[in-house]
C-alpha cells in the first residue's frame, strides 16, 4: 500500500472513531454503518482522483460530487431523477428532511430514534467531516489541522451527550487522530529515510545520515512513536484539567435562568416530530399510563404545547416568557363562574424510553405536583423542562379543570379582548384566497361565531367529502393548506391547522394544540395512552369559556358535547359512549379505538394521530435504504459517473504527465511537450499531419487558429527545440518548453467559440490515441493465444513420442 493510500484509510478511520462519541445519543447505531459504507466510497474517488492525477480542488470536487449522488440515493431516491441524480425535488425533499432533522433534535432528548431527519444529519455530517479531514491530511498532505474537524465532532457529541461523552469515547478518538499522525509521519520519515540514506544499506553514508538521530536506521520511526505516545498522554491529561461542559452545548429547553430565577424565555423550537414516522410504526408502544377520577375521560385529552403562531407556512409556539411554576396555576383565561365545571385529579406516569422537554398535561389544570426542573409557561399554561430536564420515567399528580359549556352559552359569548382578538387572529398576506373564500362559503348563513365554528369543524369531519389518509405527505409552504382543500385527503394536522387558519380569516381567535387523545381504558382501572394516540386539534376562544376544543379529523378522537348545536343537552353526557365523530366513512372490520374512550369505536383502519408542523414530509423511519443495498449500488453509481468523464481524466493525466518531464534534459521531454502541442491542437479540431516537418507543422497550427503573435512565437520555439532534438549533431537543451505548450494552449482557447471550447474540455478528439492503445493492446493479446495454440499442441505432440526410460 502507498503512503497516500495508507494515509487516506487512517483519515476514514479516525472520523469514524471521532464519531463514535455520537452513538450515545441516538439508537440504533445502524446510522453509523451507513455512514461508514458512504465514507469509504468517497475516500476510493478521492484515492482514484489523485492518482490521475488531479489538481486539489479537482480531488475534492470529485469527492463531493460522490457524495451528493451516494446522499441522494440513500435518502431521496424516489424524488432524483433516475434514482440518483438530485434534482428540484430531491433538492426540496433534502430542505424538509433538514427541517425535520433540525426539529427532531430539539424534540428528543438522548438516547433519540434515528428519525429520518436525525438520520440525514448524522450521516452528512460525518460524511462532511470525512470530506473535509482526508482534503486536509491527504490531498494537502496536512494532518494536523485535520484535527480541528475531527474536535468538533466530538465537541458536538460531547456537548449533547448527558455528563460528556465518556473517557471511553474520547480515547478511541484521540486514537484515531494519532493514528493519522504517525501514517502522516510515517510517510515523511520514509521520504527522509531515502534522502538520508544514500548508500546501500548498513554502508556508511546511512549511518552518517542517521547519526543525528540516535545512530540506527529505526531511529525516525521510534522518534515518531515517542512524539506520539506524548501527544496522546498530554490529550487525555488536558481535558481532567479543564471546565466540564455541563448539561452541554444546547442547555435547558428554554428558560433563561434557573429554577429560582423566575424570568427567562422559552424559545419558539418546535417540540413536535414526524408524523407519517409514528403512523408507521409496526408497535404501539405505550408513552404514559395514567389514574384519574374523571367519571368520563371522552375529553381529558393530555395536551402539550398550543401552536399560536401562524406565519402562512406552519403553526409554531410564540416565544414566551416562562416563571417558576406555582403552587396553584392562574385561573384560566375568560372563564365565567356561570359555566359548569368539574374538577379532576389525575395521576400520571411516563414511559422511560419518552423523553421530551414538554409536559402532557390535561387542560385547563391548575395544580401540577411534580419533582425536577420544570417552568411554567402562562399563556399557554404549559410546563417545560430546565437544563435539560425532561419526562423520561416521570410520576406526577395534576388537578385539572373540565369545562362542560352548553351550545346556548357558546352561542351567546360576548366579543373576545381586542389584544386577545388582534393577537390570535394574524393571518399571513402569503395564505392563498381560496383558504378565506372557502371558509365563508362554508360559512354562509351562520349567525354566529360559535355556529360558524361548527359548520367548519362539520365540514371537515361530516359533510365536506374528506377521508383520512396516514400516507399523504404533510407538505409544506404557503400552498400546503390550498392543496389539502382540493384533494380533500390527509391526517389530523392537515385538519387541524387548516380550520384554525380557516377560522382566524372569519375573525375567530385560534390556535393549535397537540397531545394525545385519553387512551385505551386497562383491566386494572388505568389508562394507556400510546404513541398513535398523539394528536393534534384546533382550539377556539370565546369569551366567559376560554380555550375550547373542537375536533374536525374524521373519525378520531371525540366530537364534545357542545359541538352540538340541535342538542345542547345531550343525554350523552350522562352516557361515556357516544359516536366519536359522527363520521359517515365506512369500516371494514370495527375495532376498540384506544383514542376515544372505553367503549368508543373507529374505523378500520385502526391507526390515530400523532402530532407534526405541516411542512414536515419526512419518510418513515424504517423506510431507508439498508447499507448493503447501498454498498452494492455504489459501484455502479461510481460507473455511471466516472465514464463519461474518461476521456476528460486521461486527457489531464497525460498533459500532466508530458508537461512534468525535466525541461531540456533529454529529449524524451523535448517530444513529449511537442506530442502534446500538437493533440491540444487536435482538441481544438486541427488535425495532426505526420508528414509536415516540425516548422511547417507549427506554422499550419498558428495558421488554422489565427494564434496571437505571443502563443505563436511559443509554438515556433517549441518545434525549433523538436528540430534540434531530431535534426542537429550536437542537440543544444531548451528550457521552458512546458510554459510554451501551456501558452499556445491559452491562445487556442481564447480564439475558440464557446462550443469548441467545452468540446476540447469534456470530450478532447485526441482521446482517440486511447482507443487506439487498447485497440493494439487488444490485438497484441489476440495473436498471442492464436500463436500460443500451436506452440501448445506441438510440445504435446513431442511429449506423446519421446521414449520412456529403458528396462535393464
Amino acid at each position: 500500500m502507498s503512503g497516500r493510500a495508507r494515509l487516506a484509510l487512517c483519515a476514514a478511520v479516525a472520523t469514524l472513531c471521532a464519531a463514535g462519541a455520537l452513538l450515545p445519543l441516538v439508537e440504533p447505531i445502524d446510522w453509523l454503518i451507513e455512514a461508514a459504507a458512504l465514507l469509504a466510497v468517497v475516500t476510493g474517488v478521492g484515492a482514484a482522483a489523485r492518482r490521475t492525477p488531479l489538481a486539489g480542488p479537482l480531488v475534492i470536487s470529485a469527492q463531493l460530487l460522490a457524495g451528493v449522488l451516494l446522499m441522494t440515493l440513500l435518502f431521496t431516491p424516489g424524488e432524483a431523477i433516475l434514482g440518483i441524480l438530485p434534482g428540484p425535488d430531491a433538492i426540496a425533499e433534502f430542505g424538509r428532511l433538514v427541517e425535520a432533522g433540525v426539529r427532531d433534535v430539539g424534540r428528543y432528548a438522548s438516547p433519540a430514534p434515528v428519525t429520518p431527519g436525525i438520520r440525514l444529519l448524522l450521516v452528512a455530517g460525518v460524511l462532511l467531516i470525512g470530506l473535509i479531514v482526508d482534503a486536509l491530511a491527504v490531498t494537502y498532505r496536512s494532518a494536523a489541522p485535520a484535527g480541528l474537524p475531527l474536535l468538533a465532532l466530538y465537541s458536538v457529541a460531547a456537548g449533547l451527550s448527558q455528563g460528556g461523552a465518556g473517557w471511553l469515547r474520547f480515547l478511541i478518538a484521540a486514537a484515531g487522530y494519532l493514528l493519522l499522525l504517525l501514517a502522516e509521519g510515517r510517510d515523511r520519515l520514509s521520504q527522509w529515510g531515502r534522502v538520508f540514506g544514500g548508500g546501500t544499506a548498513g554502508g556508511p553514508e546511512r549511518r552518517a545520515g542517521f547519526a543525528a538521530l540516535g545512530g540506527t536506521a529505526l531511529a525516525p520511526v521510534r522518534t515518531g512513536r515517542r512524539i506520539g505516545a506524548l501527544v496522546l498522554g498530554i490529550a487525555l491529561a488536558v481535558p481532567a484539567l479543564l471546565p466540564s461542559l455541563g448539561g452541554g452545548l444546547f442547555g435547558g429547553s428554554g428558560s433563561g435562568g434557573g429554577p429560582g430565577g423566575g424570568g427567562g424565555t422559552i424559545s419558539a423550537v418546535n417540540p413536535l416530530v414526524s408524523l407519517q414516522d409514528s403512523l408507521n410504526q409496526p408497535e404501539d408502544k405505550e408513552v404514559l399510563n395514567y389514574r384519574t377520577t374523571a367519571a368520563d375521560t371522552r375529553d381529558l385529552y393530555l395536551r402539550i404545547v398550543a401552536l399560536d403562531q401562524f406565519d402562512g407556512t406552519t403553526w409554531k409556539p410564540s416565544e414566551r416568557t416562562v416563571t417558576d411554576v406555582p403552587d396553584r396555576l392562574p385561573e384560566p383565561p375568560g372563564l365565567s363562574p356561570t359555566v359548569d365545571l368539574n374538577r379532576v385529579n389525575t395521576s400520571i406516569s411516563t414511559a422511560e424510553w419518552y423523553a421530551q422537554n414538554w409536559l402532557p398535561l390535561p387542560y385547563p389544570a391548575s395544580k401540577v405536583d411534580i419533582s425536577g426542573r420544570w417552568r411554567f409557561e402562562p399563556k399557554g399554561r404549559t410546563l417545560v423542562g430546565d437544563r435539560g430536564q425532561n419526562t423520561r420515567g416521570l410520576q406526577y399528580q395534576v388537578e385539572s379543570i373540565q369545562v362542560r359549556p352548553t351550545s346556548q352559552q357558546l352561542a351567546a359569548a360576548p366579543a373576545p379582548p381586542s389584544g386577545l382578538l388582534r393577537e390570535y387572529t394574524k393571518v399571513p398576506r402569503s395564505l392563498p384566497e381560496v383558504v378565506r373564500t372557502t371558509a365563508r362559503q362554508v360559512t354562509r348563513g351562520a349567525p354566529t361565531t360559535y355556529a360558524k365554528a361548527v359548520k367548519l369543524q362539520d365540514w371537515f369531519a361530516l359533510n365536506g367529502g374528506f377521508s383520512y389518509n396516514t400516507d399523504v405527505r404533510a407538505g409544506s409552504g404557503a400552498e400546503a393548506i390550498a392543496r389539502f382543500l382540493r384533494q380533500k385527503e390527509g391526517f389530523c394536522v392537515h385538519f387541524s391547522f387548516s380550520m384554525a387558519a380557516m377560522a382566524r380569516t372569519l375573525g375567530i381567535p385560534a390556535r393549535v394544540a397537540v397531545g394525545f387523545t385519553p387512551g385505551t381504558k386497562q383491566p386494572d382501572g388505568t389508562t394507556s395512552v400510546g404513541l398513535k394516540d398523539a394528536h393534534a386539534w384546533p382550539e377556539l376562544y370565546f369569551q366567559g369559556i376560554g380555550w375550547t376544543r373542537f375536533e374536525p379529523t374524521p373519525s378520531r378522537g371525540s366530537i364534545p358535547d357542545y359541538a352540538y348545536p340541535d342538542a345542547p343537552d345531550t343525554p350523552g353526557r350522562d352516557n361515556p359512549a357516544p359516536e366519536p365523530s359522527r363520521s359517515t366513512a365506512p369500516s371494514d372490520s370495527p375495532s376498540a379505538d384506544p383514542s376515544c374512550g372505553p367503549d368508543e369505536r373507529r374505523s378500520g383502519s385502526g391507526t390515530a394521530c400523532v402530532t407534526l408542523p405541516a411542512e414536515s414530509g419526512t419518510q418513515p423511519p424504517g423506510d431507508g435504504s439498508s447499507p448493503w443495498t447501498l454498498v452494492a449500488m455504489a459501484p455502479a453509481a461510481l460507473l455511471v459517473l466516472l465514464l463519461p468523464a474518461g476521456p476528460l481524466l486521461w486527457r489531464r493525466r497525460i498533459r500532466s504527465g508530458r508537461l512534468a518531464a525535466p525541461d531540456g534534459d533529454t529529449a524524451a521531454a523535448t517530444l513529449a511537450a511537442w506530442r502534446e502541442l500538437l493533440d491540444t491542437a487536435w482538441d481544438f479540431g486541427i488535425l495532426p499531419d505526420e508528414s509536415l516537418t516540425p516548422r511547417k507543422a507549427a506554422e499550419r497550427i498558428v495558421r488554422l487558429a489565427a494564434l496571437p503573435p505571443e502563443p505563436a512565437a511559443a509554438a515556433r520555439r517549441v518545434a525549433t527545440a523538436v528540430e534540434q532534438v531530431l535534426y542537429a549533431p550536437h542537440p543544444r537543451p531548451v528550457s521552458g518548453l512546458a510554459p510554451d505548450v501551456e501558452q499556445v494552449r491559452a491562445g487556442l482557447t481564447a480564439g475558440a467559440s464557446r462550443g469548441l471550447r467545452l468540446r476540447a474540455q469534456l470530450a478532447p478528439r485526441s482521446a482517440a490515441r486511447l482507443r487506439w492503445a487498447w485497440s493494439a493492446r487488444w490485438a497484441a493479446l489476440t495473436l498471442r493465444c492464436r500463436t500460443s495454440r500451436p506452440v501448445a499442441a506441438a510440445r504435446r505432440a513431442l511429449a506423446a513420442v519421446r521414449p520412456g526410460p529403458r528396462r535393464v
